[in-house]
C-alpha cells in the first residue's frame, strides 16, 4: 500500500512534559498519579483496577483547541504493564460544544463515556498489552465516535515492555478525511473517512492522553504542527 506523504509544518504548539508547571492547565478526568520521573510525564492509575473495576481508568486532556489539518508527535516510553495507552484527537461535544463546556455531562474516565457518550472523538489505541488476546496478537486500533464505531487496524510493532528500547516517536497525522500513524518513521494504519459510513467527518477540537490500569508509560516532547499534503 502506497501512503499519503505529509510535511510538517509551522509549530502550533509544544510542551516537553517535562516538569509540573507544564501540564497545569491540563484536565484530569479519573484518578491518576502524575510525577516527572527523569524529567518525563509519568502516568499511572491511582486507584486498584481490581477493586475498582472501569473507575481505575483516565483520561488526562491538554487544554488547547486544534484546527483540523495537524500532526502530533511525541516521544513514549512503555514502564509497567498490563494496560493499553490511547490518544483522543479532533475530541468535542457532540453538538460542536467546547469539550469543557459546563453543559456536557461530567466524565470520570469510564471509556463508554467517551465513546457512546455527549462527545464526538478519534481515539486511538496503540500499546494494547492489557487483556491476553490483545497481547498475543497486537494491534493499533482506530475509532470514531460517537459510536464505538472500529474504523481501521494496523499491525503494532511495540514490543512488552522488558524488550522496549525507549523512547518510540509517535506520530499521529488529522488530515480532513484522513489519519495516518507511524512509530518510528514506520507507517503502521492509515485510513480515510467518507464521512458518510460514521457520520461527518470531525474536524477541529482537542487532544488527550488516555491509559487503562495499571499501565504505567511517560511521555515527553509534545509537539502540535500544521500538516501539509504532498501532491
Amino acid at each position: 500500500m502506497e501512503h499519503k506523504q505529509f510535511v510538517q509544518g509551522e509549530c502550533l504548539y509544544h510542551n516537553s512534559l517535562s516538569k509540573e508547571q507544564d501540564v497545569e492547565n491540563w484536565k484530569l478526568e479519573g484518578q491518576a498519579k502524575i510525577s516527572f520521573d527523569d524529567e518525563r510525564l509519568t502516568l499511572e492509575n491511582e486507584l486498584d483496577p481490581e477493586t475498582h473495576g472501569d473507575n481505575a481508568h483516565w483520561v488526562f486532556w491538554c487544554p488547547n483547541d486544534f484546527p483540523d489539518k495537524i500532526m502530533i508527535q511525541w516521544d513514549f516510553y512503555p514502564i509497567q504493564e498490563p494496560g493499553l495507552c490511547m490518544m483522543f484527537f479532533a475530541a468535542k461535544g457532540i453538538n460542536g460544544e467546547d469539550l469543557f463546556s459546563p453543559s456536557l455531562p461530567k466524565r470520570t474516565g469510564k471509556y463508554p463515556e467517551y465513546h457512546s457518550g455527549s462527545i464526538n472523538a478519534l481515539h486511538l489505541s496503540y500499546f494494547r498489552h492489557k487483556w491476553p488476546d490483545e497481547r498475543a496478537f497486537r494491534t493499533c486500533n482506530l475509532r470514531k465516535s460517537h459510536g464505538f464505531h472500529l474504523v481501521a487496524q494496523g499491525a503494532d510493532p511495540l514490543p512488552p515492555v522488558e524488550d522496549a528500547q525507549s523512547p518510540y516517536h509517535l506520530k499521529l497525522v488529522k488530515y480532513e478525511g484522513i489519519v495516518q500513524f507511524s512509530i518510528n518513521d514506520l507507517t503502521v494504519l492509515e485510513w480515510e473517512d467518507d464521512g458518510k459510513q460514521f457520520g461527518p467527518i470531525h474536524e477541529s477540537g482537542k487532544i488527550g492522553i488516555r491509559q487503562m490500569a495499571p499501565m504505567k508509560a511517560s511521555y515527553s516532547n509534545l509537539a502540535v504542527y500544521e500538516a501539509k499534503l504532498e501532491k
